[in-house]
């Protein structure tokens, strides 16, 4: 087994490092502290590809490989969490689905411009009553014959506001329950279409979160994304990918978190020495260091298994299960040992705290994940 990246992957990677140093974690703070969009990263990283990473050269991407793709959503983390889950939700969530379901057709008119960074992309699954209850949904595809028409409501949608192309779920038979779930795209200029109200959120706040509301939105039949009444099955196997994702969020703010915390430790002086001196304090930091080396281990475990087209539906849950509570784990306790100055917004540990609780609720809570895990184990 290789742990290391091939030379040319490793390439990229840096290449994502160096630009987030430079242009993307000076700015971290200032993005969360007004909630602005990271609208100059996303165009440049669009620029370098980065958008597009996983995705074939022939719509426009740069064909590399997905744990390639995984490793700079993890590096991107390391920076701002925001601009990560923008990258993340785009990739996993909007692209993946068309690459995997799109037509011809569909894949060069929305996949192209998406993975090129012209195009920004969101995908809606939740509402007011269907978040982990995925099936539970009330928006609905009405077939007129020559178009859709969609009704209802979707929220929490990241990179609503300033998505060019939607791909959602709705009921398009509800006399088979979550059988009769199907996926369409959309654009924003879709008559019936609008966004809701903008979320204030606590963490990950340079991110775009919004409801969307369809009012006799009219989509034509042939945006109608994979086969008919199996948008529930796409979109469970979309989130298997995203998850992974949302792992790789969770290990870059880890990983962020320690690499602070060392600063601090190795400067911060109590009782004549550097609280790092303390072996409370090195033992603390080598618990945490150890669960986000084993965090990364499992998250290369589950992208390699969906490159290699494994089943990797309990692995993409293991690896965001583990790592999320990691991430959760080590914000708190890396905020706990800078003590007072940790709970500042002048340090960046009550960021790293607030960014990182997300990443246990969305696209599957830790209970979610471990239904997934007791599933796959025949524990039903």
């Amino acid at each position: 087994m290789d742990f290391k990246h091939p030379p040319e992957d490793q390439d990229i990677i840096d290449m994502v490092r160096d630009f987030c140093l430079k242009e993307v974690q000076p700015i971290a703070a200032q993005l969360d502290e007004e909630e602005r969009f990271p609208s100059e990263a996303i165009k440049k990283l669009g620029e370098m590809g980065i958008m597009g990473l996983p995705f074939p050269e022939e719509y426009g991407g740069s064909g590399l490989s997905y744990v390639t793709y995984i490793a700079s959503c993890a590096e991107i983390a390391r920076h701002c969490a925001s601009t990560s889950i923008t990258v993340s939700a785009h990739c996993s969530l909007c692209c993946g689905p068309i690459n995997e379901y799109g037509t011809e057709e569909q894949k060069k008119k929305y996949l192209t411009p998406l993975v090129t960074g012209e195009r920004l992309g969101a995908f809606g699954l939740t509402e007011p009553s269907a978040g982990t209850d995925a099936a539970n949904q009330k928006t609905t595809a009405e077939d007129k014959g020559d178009h859709w028409l969609i009704n209802g409501t979707k929220i929490f949608i990241t990179n609503a506001g300033y998505a060019d192309t939607f791909v959602i779920t709705a009921v398009t038979d509800k006399e088979k329950g979550h059988r009769g779930l199907s996926m369409f795209i959309f654009d924003k200029d879709t008559p019936g279409f609008r966004l809701g109200a903008k979320e204030n959120k606590m963490g990950i706040r340079a991110s775009s979160t919004c409801e969307l509301i369809f009012e006799d939105m009219v989509v034509p039949k042939e945006n109608l994304l994979g086969t008919l009444n199996k948008g529930y099955y796409q979109a469970l196997a979309t989130f298997d990918s995203g998850r992974i994702g949302i792992g790789a969020q969770a290990l870059g703010i880890a990983e962020s978190a320690i690499e602070e915390c060392l600063k601090y430790v190795t400067q911060r002086e109590q009782f004549g020495k550097p609280i790092g001196h303390f072996q409370n304090t090195q033992f603390q930091i080598a618990d945490m260091y150890t669960k986000v080396e084993a965090a990364r281990l499992l998250i290369c475990r589950a992208a390699q298994a969906k490159q290699d087209k494994e089943p990797y539906s309990h692995l993409a849950a293991q690896a965001k299960l583990f790592a999320s509570e990691t991430a959760t784990e080590v914000t708190r306790r890396c905020l706990q040992l800078a003590g007072g100055y940790g709970y500042m917004r002048e340090y960046p540990f009550e960021r790293f705290m607030r960014d990182a609780k997300i990443t246990e609720i969305y696209e599957g809570t830790s209970e979610v994940q471990r239904m997934v895990i007791s599933n796959y184990l025949g524990l039903r």
